[in-house]
């Protein structure tokens, strides 16, 4: 029988995802499979619709549908259970409770009750994540927020993002502290309308476990501790793991300072980390070893233009004379053809990622989905209210889509130890002639 691909055994519990940072619920559009219908990983399983977008949810798992809870229509909050994907079509276990999955409950430093307020919940910034690790507070316990201020810093195993408040208020109450693994949908803060008379800090009882993440040359331990002094315990000592509290900020600024985070560890220097305690990190004596050989320092920013969208109409004539309905999968075979080799190719978009594989050539019949490791990532923001962008090199070259008027504004982001100059300039050319007139694609 099928398994459960992203968490071990079934049965998998498919909850409401969250599609934006200030989403608390969805609603159903429509069931896209019938209860006993089987299911494999990547399918898409229903339609969800927000105050922001339509899009369709895919299963993490592979099995049979069971158990849904949740009709078509009905707004459910995030994070909430609304089905079940199990190892046979006549699963007799208990149904999911219509409340969110059980999760570590916070608890007062000092008694009192939660003030008057909007909870704000731990955001899902992947389909397949079911927590992630509050990596630090932006905004001082009783101090007025708007809307897009940052509140606070997550980290996940994909990426470590900065979540804005959402609403306009005072910061009421948080629920969770630095290093805390909080499970998606759990409220970690407490926006309230007026200025509240006695702002409450809570911290959690215990943590899920924490996103496994891979190791990070910069922020690795010292092969060599006991060749230092010995120096005072930090403040705020890092998590289980090694995982070092920093802003993205911070160490995209460090990579390409060639800094090592770990000095300001061993400094005593208390976590979490932002772009304040740069100076602190640049004036500490530099008797750590010099970055690793090949580790690249300069990252490399390209722009292109298009005058015209020609992707969005081709998409639509692909999907009705070709039958190839799944946009992301076209989107993927350009970047996979403009990079000139066979790839893996994950497109990004509200908070989703899709992996594709993408074979040598043009057929675009022949993207699949995938599990690898992508080679390449096209981070696609058509739809959202940027017109630029600038994220530093990361793990993988990423090919960001914006709108531009009627056409579209492309950036290519990587370091020089992924993408040769030359072969940059190349990919970014051949993708935005593909995205201004895709027959160049088919010819």
């Amino acid at each position: 029988m099928p398994r459960n691909e992203t968490s071990g055994l079934l049965p998998h519990e498919v909850t409401m995802p969250q599609l934006g940072m200030a989403q608390d619920a969805g609603k159903i559009v429509s069931w896209l499979k019938a209860p006993g219908d089987e299911v494999a990983k990547g399918d898409a399983l229903f339609e969800v619709e927000t105050d922001k977008a339509t899009m369709e949810v895919e299963a993490q798992a592979s099995g049979y549908l069971t158990h849904v809870t949740a009709a078509e229509g009905e707004d459910v909050p995030v994070g909430q259970a609304i089905a079940r994907i199990s190892e046979s079509a006549d699963d007799d276990m208990p149904a999911p409770s219509s409340a969110s999955a059980a999760a570590p409950k916070p608890q007062a430093d000092a008694p009192g009750t939660l003030p008057e307020g909007r909870e704000i919940t731990m955001p899902q910034l992947g389909m397949a994540q079911d927590s992630g690790v509050l990596v630090g507070w932006l905004v001082e316990l009783g101090a007025k927020v708007g809307a897009e201020d940052l509140l606070f810093e997550v980290e996940t195993d994909k990426a470590t993002m900065e979540v804005p408040a959402g609403m306009d208020g005072y910061l009421a109450a948080t629920l969770a502290g630095p290093g805390d693994a909080v499970p998606v949908g759990q409220a970690v803060a407490v926006i309230s309308a007026g200025k509240p008379a006695a702002p409450v800090a809570r911290a959690m009882v215990a943590s899920a476990p924490a996103p496994k993440l891979e190791p990070d040359p910069m922020t690795a331990p010292d092969p060599a501790p006991a060749s230092r002094p010995a120096q005072a315990a930090p403040a705020v000592a890092p998590p289980s793991g090694g995982r070092i509290l920093a802003s993205p900020k911070l160490r995209r600024v460090a990579l390409e300072k060639g800094l090592d985070l770990t000095r300001l560890v061993q400094a005593g220097h208390p976590q979490p980390y932002h772009m304040r305690d740069l100076d602190v990190l640049e004036s500490l004596p530099t008797a750590s070893p010099a970055p690793q050989a090949g580790m690249a320092v300069q990252a490399l920013r390209l722009e292109a233009g298009c005058a015209q969208d020609g992707f969005a109409s081709f998409a639509l004539w692909a999907a009705d004379a070709q039958g190839l309905r799944d946009a992301d999968a076209l989107l993927a075979g350009f970047a996979g053809a403009s990079l000139g080799r066979a790839a893996t190719v994950a497109v990004d978009r509200f908070g989703a990622s899709r992996v594709y594989d993408v074979a040598a050539g043009r057929r675009l019949s022949a993207v699949a989905p995938s599990d690898a490791a992508p080679d390449l990532r096209v981070r696609d923001l058509r739809m959202s209210a940027l017109s630029a962008i600038s994220m530093g090199a990361e793990d993988v070259p990423v090919l960001t889509v914006l709108r531009q008027g009627a056409g579209l504004a492309l950036v290519l982001e990587c370091s020089p130890a992924q993408l040769a100059p030359d072969a940059a300039i190349a990919l970014l050319s051949e993708f935005a002639g593909r995205m201004h007139d895709p027959l160049r694609h088919l010819l």
